[in-house]
């Protein structure tokens, strides 16, 4: 028997333009079937009949409701009464879902768009013909879509809160690197005020004094001259005294600002001195390695930075470590520079140094970032800590 299958009643009143329509609907992979008021199958054509998982001869007659349409997706029932295919000849209303899904014989499942619309003859309606594709995989499609959809959007919220965070962060570095600037020109102004001021003042007294002295000379006895004397040369060794501690104190301000050693002697000078006065003052033992040539010499803004670095590295050391060791290591390797500050002190743990507040930590960092470098802390409690600062070769040299 053909496919496209009609009860045998039927076939007796076949015209030659319904052969030919059944031959039209069996050369197409849209499912047909049709059903009279009682909702039996009246035909089906090759394609619906492939998809039920029956023969076309096995579907003829049975009701379509209870064959295929019986359950929901979930598999709860699907009253008769409520299927939108038979209400397309009760109440004579099209419709067209794809929302529901059609059963195989062997009880699985799979997703329709269906139509359904009355079959009307001499004015009245007599059944219904149903018109479905498998849109499995267009549900599938559309699933995996609506999953990367979802994905994308939560990784651009995750993105969004990461950049709102970071923002907040570089506004509250930036604050921090203010008050830190403040805080060092408050520090210098206090030092030339105090050390130098005072420094100033007493040289300005001695000179009036020495004014004073000598306007009075010629008036004086010898022998009383002679003990002036002594007394203006004792004055003026003080007041030599004086400026070389106001030339000391000058010194010292403007290396703290930028030490003048890294411009005569370069990077790894200023850093070994950096690194032997941090160890004296702070009674630390210090390691010093250091296995680059003198010709690796960074620009000048790349040493500033990298020294700033360091200076914060022992800073940390100095604030937190407690510790009794320090080593510092320079070397290259893998096309990198690299600058590593290893303390026996207590450590830190992982939330401290990601803190939102360890702004000594996010300033390294930025700083390495600039320099197209990175900045890592390996760090347990208990068992010291190592920062390692790592330079491209290109961007060092």
């Amino acid at each position: 028997m053909h496919a496209l299958t009609r009860s045998p009643s039927l076939v007796d009143s076949l015209a030659p333009w319904e052969h030919r329509l059944r031959l039209l609907l069996d050369s197409t992979d849209e499912g047909v079937f049709g059903i009279d008021l009682d909702g039996n199958c009246m035909f089906i054509n090759q394609a619906a009949a492939r998809m039920i998982g029956l023969p076309a001869d096995e579907v003829l007659g049975r009701n379509m409701h209870a064959l295929t349409h019986h359950s929901h997706a979930d598999g709860a029932p699907y009253p008769e009464t409520q299927c939108p295919i038979f209400n397309a000849f009760r109440e004579a209303m099209p419709c067209r879902l794809d929302n529901e899904v059609f059963w195989r014989s062997d009880g699985s499942s799979f997703a329709v768009e269906y139509s359904s619309h009355p079959i009307v003859e001499h004015g009245e309606v007599v059944g219904a013909v149903i018109a479905f594709v498998d849109i499995t995989e267009r549900k599938r499609d559309a699933e995996a879509l609506r999953r990367a959809h979802d994905e994308l959007e939560a990784r651009v919220d995750r993105r969004t809160r990461e950049l709102s965070q970071a923002l907040v962060q570089l506004r509250e570095l930036s604050a921090y690197s203010e008050r830190v600037r403040e805080d060092e020109r408050t520090r210098i102004a206090r030092e030339v005020h105090d050390e130098l001021g005072s420094l100033l003042v007493a040289l300005k007294m001695d000179v009036n004094w020495l004014h004073k002295r000598l306007g009075e000379q010629a008036a004086r006895t010898p022998d009383a001259a002679h003990a002036m004397r002594v007394q203006m040369r004792s004055k003026c060794q003080n007041m030599g005294m004086l400026i070389e501690t106001a030339v000391g104190n000058v010194a010292r301000i403007i290396t703290d600002l930028r030490p003048s050693i890294l411009d005569h002697q370069g990077l790894w000078a200023a850093l070994e001195w950096q690194a032997r006065e941090f160890a004296q003052s702070a009674e630390i033992a210090l390691d010093w390695r250091c296995q680059l040539s003198g010709a690796l010499e960074p620009a000048d803004d790349t040493a500033m930075a990298v020294f700033r670095i360091f200076q914060e590295m022992l800073s940390n050391v100095g604030r937190h470590a407690r510790a009794t060791q320090l080593q510092v290591q320079i070397d290259r390797q893998r096309g990198c520079l690299r600058l590593q500050v290893r303390d026996n002190g207590v450590g830190a743990s992982a939330q401290a140094l990601e803190s939102p507040t360890a702004y000594g930590v996010m300033g390294m960092r930025e700083r390495a970032r600039q320099l197209d470098g990175r900045l890592t802390i390996h760090s347990v409690p208990g068992a010291g800590t190592l920062l390692m600062l790592q330079l491209p070769c290109k961007v060092a040299a």
